[in-house]
């Protein structure tokens, strides 16, 4: 019941084999320093054992324009459909693993595999991240991301939603207001 959340394309691809993608919707950040976060994938997808052969894959974060390819990826097999061509994404090479990002994604994760954990219906696949790529759209002219002007994509009990207006700020229910004078 912990409910929205990210719906992320995961790339993954074992060498002289077509690259695939899954969506994945149980993801997260597990630490800072070092940078690592995980998926949980079930052990009966097609990519599972392409993942856990190869220790590496790459997150690429769903906007509203991908919720359409995002639940094409959770609901076809890579092992009857060839995704990106279906799709007409874009492979992006990756700095650090052998697996490619998705172009039209605005954040391509790339991932090193350090730990299974076999929890039951999923696996937890424990990695860390080796780089982050960030669609230069989104920077201003300071060279600021601004992440949530991609429409950003969320998904709870069975749904894809945008995420919505911005209700605050870090801090802002403890700041303190600047008296006028």
């Amino acid at each position: 019941m912990l409910y929205p959340l990210p719906a992320v394309m995961v790339s993954c691809q074992r060498q002289g084999e077509a690259a695939n993608i899954l969506t994945v919707a149980w993801t997260g950040t597990v630490c800072t320093n070092p940078a690592m976060l995980y998926i949980s994938v079930r052990p009966q997808r097609y990519s599972y054992p392409v993942i856990k052969e190869t220790g590496e894959f790459v997150v690429n974060l769903t906007t509203e324009k991908l919720a359409r390819a995002t639940d094409f990826c959770g609901v076809r097999s890579g092992k009857d459909t060839e995704k990106f061509e279906v799709l007409h994404l874009h492979e992006e090479p990756s700095q650090f693993v052998k697996v490619p990002g998705i172009a039209e994604s605005p954040v391509n994760i790339e991932c090193r595999v350090t730990q299974v954990l076999e929890l039951g219906s999923h696996h937890m696949f424990l990695a860390e991240v080796l780089a982050v790529h960030v669609d230069e759209a989104y920077l201003d002219d300071k060279g600021k991301f601004h992440l949530n002007k991609a429409g950003l994509l969320a998904y709870s009990h069975g749904e894809y939603h945008g995420l919505g207006e911005i209700l605050g700020t870090f801090g802002y229910s403890v700041k303190k207001h600047q008296k006028r004078r």
